[in-house]
């Protein structure tokens, strides 16, 4: 069985410098040691570092790591950060064979990965995105219920006449398998633990910025994003259970779509590596570039959600 206490690690606060970074104590999965976030102060002292992070994983939050390590590399600029957006399952087990050396993740590790393969990692809960149905320029409907969105994402609901649209073949747009949005969205859809056999579609795309250009060029389709992806002038997001899609609805989950975003790292990481994840976890990016890039701080959150799914008050 996991011990799921790191996965609900939270914030202690933005205190010290980046040099203060091999002093910290880090847990893994399993472990029960919170880590502290170095603050903006120590970049002075950072300057020194010297090396090379690289990253996969989800493509939901790839534009908040980017924005990060722009800064981060503006401040080191011996420092080199790259990577790609292929999924939350891709970026875990790349972190997790050590191909790169931070896996981002819509989704705990232990939901895609091996007992021993998550044992070895360490979580940095980075931020919350919020998610949610989009439907092409000419779909009527506004709104649809979890239980109609189960219905149209398992192929038993085929026309939007059903749900009170135009009499149109729906087009369900569905990401591949492996991606932590895919994932957060069916759970919450379908219940957690659900087999993806039961999630349809007559397309599956692989990343975010798929949906966008695809479903901004289709009728009668409906998909699902992250809110940084929404774009009004492409699509249209729904409300779902007559909740409107924005950050503050999410806060106390009246939104129900929703994950954490999470970049993981062996507990052996480098020095580099490491300072990289505690700047994500710095007043330089929580205090303002976190909102800018479309996502919500852990502290705006009044509840938690675990490896299970299951919603609590902090």
């Amino acid at each position: 069985m996991f011990d799921y206490a790191c996965s609900r690690r939270q914030f202690l606060g933005f205190a010290g410098g980046l040099a203060a970074v091999a002093g910290l104590g880090l847990a893994g999965c399993g472990g029960d040691t919170a880590s502290t976030a170095a603050g903006s102060a120590g970049a002075s002292e950072s300057s020194s570092l010297t090396g090379t992070v690289t990253y996969d994983g989800a493509s939901s939050f790839q534009a908040l790591v980017e924005a990060a390590a722009e800064q981060f590399m503006a401040e080191n600029p011996d420092v080199s950060i790259t990577g790609s957006g292929n999924g939350s399952g891709t970026g875990l087990t790349a972190v997790a064979d050590g191909t790169v050396t931070i896996g981002n993740s819509d989704v705990f590790a232990e939901t895609k990965l091996e007992a021993d393969q998550c044992e070895d990692l360490v979580d940095h809960e980075v931020a919350v995105v919020g998610m949610g149905p989009v439907v092409s320029m000419n779909v009527t409907v506004d709104d649809l219920t979890l239980e109609q969105l189960k219905g149209i994402f398992s192929g038993e609901i085929t026309n939007w006449s059903e749900v009170g649209g135009d009499d149109a073949a729906i087009y369900v747009m569905n990401r591949k398998s492996g991606s932590g949005t895919r994932a957060t969205f069916e759970a919450a859809v379908f219940g957690a633990g659900q087999p993806e056999s039961t999630f349809k579609g007559e397309a599956e795309l692989d990343k975010s910025g798929d949906v966008v250009t695809q479903i901004g060029s289709t009728d009668n389709a409906i998909s699902y994003l992250d809110f940084s992806h929404f774009d009004d002038t492409k699509f249209k997001a729904i409300k779902v259970n007559g909740v409107e899609p924005v950050s503050e609805n999410v806060y106390d989950n009246s939104f129900p779509i929703w994950a954490t975003e999470h970049m993981y790292c062996k507990k052996d990481a480098d020095e580099v590596t490491t300072a990289f994840l505690e700047y994500m976890l710095s007043e330089d990016v929580q205090g303002s570039l976190v909102e800018e890039q479309g996502f919500i701080p852990v502290s705006q959150m009044t509840v938690v959600k675990d490896a299970d799914g299951n919603v609590t008050e902090k």
